[in-house]
């Protein structure tokens, strides 16, 4: 890594990995970049991203895009992601028992930390568990949402592409305490929660959008236009009946060992092929990165 406050900028040839973004500063990118870009699904940041690597001559190698030959994701976060957003979100729950929001989080040293701590949360309220239901629950990031939910107890219904193929309404979310979107947003992607389901009878109070896709045209869940963070992990769209939405995008920090390590170890053997960069996943990423750039 090279800061430009630290040394000289890196040589032509480099490739620069990261995971985050980069500063939005409107600097041309000239260099081969491995990192989230958050640029192919309409997003206007993105979009913005994609304008300085045009200026720059560069290249995104998108991780969110190294796939393999049927089109599967060779490395992702995402289901420590998903397992950490469904109980940020239960937590969130947890607040409103009480009439108040989501508390600051903080990470964890590990799941069973998390699991003893989320607990002894819900317990504490004295009520049932809440019903949620989660929406993208073959894929990683569901069926880690799924899985914390049914460490917690707490009944979980599982919808994936077929239930949600009509394209809604969707009552069926709105009789669940919690909704987990955890799908990759796409062209076509249904809206699960509109605007108007606010003001409708409805037993759901918090939407956990683990997705987290605000500022992308596909964004499913359209009733926020920014991240929510740590220090303020839900935005409250809608008041008595209370509607909070929980949608950080960093999620898997909260499990920092067991996301570092499990995600480690699923780039690692793509990470030992960076010097065919014209074959295999990164080709394929690199192809993604190119049909993006001509409507640049």
């Amino acid at each position: 890594m090279h800061p430009r406050t630290l040394g000289p900028p890196p040589p032509a040839d480099a490739i620069i990995f990261g995971l985050k973004e980069l500063p939005e500063d409107g600097t041309p990118l000239p260099h081969r970049h491995i990192m989230f870009g958050h640029a192919f699904k309409g997003q206007h940041a993105g979009r913005r991203l994609l304008q300085r690597f045009k200026a720059g001559g560069g290249t995104l190698y998108d991780l969110e895009y190294l796939v393999d030959e049927t089109g599967r994701r060779v490395a992702a976060f995402g289901y420590w992601a998903g397992y950490a957003g469904a109980a940020v979100s239960l937590m969130a729950w947890v607040a409103q028992q009480r009439d108040a929001t989501c508390p600051p989080v903080d990470t964890y040293p590990g799941r069973d930390a998390l699991l003893a701590d989320l607990g002894a949360r819900l317990d504490a309220t004295g009520a049932p568990r809440p019903r949620a239901i989660v929406i993208g629950a073959l894929g990683r990031v569901g069926t880690g949402a799924a899985d914390l939910c049914e460490a917690m107890d707490v009944p979980v219904t599982r919808w994936d592409m077929a239930e949600t193929a009509s394209g809604g309404p969707f009552p069926e979310i709105l009789a669940h305490d919690i909704f987990l979107n955890c799908i990759f947003a796409r062209p076509g992607t249904p809206v699960f929660v509109p605007k108007s389901a606010l003001d409708q009878p409805r037993q759901l109070t918090v939407v956990g959008d683990v997705a987290c896709d605000p500022d992308s045209d596909y964004n499913p869940v359209p009733l926020y236009d920014a991240a929510t963070s740590w220090a303020a992990p839900v935005l409250r769209v809608h008041d008595a009946p209370p509607l909070d939405i929980m949608a950080i995008d960093n999620l898997p920090s909260l499990l920092p060992v067991e996301s570092s390590q499990d995600y480690a170890g699923q780039l690692l053997a793509s990470l030992l092929t960076l010097d065919t960069l014209d074959q295999g996943v990164w080709a394929r990423a690199s192809e993604t990165f190119h049909s993006h750039m001509t409507e640049i």
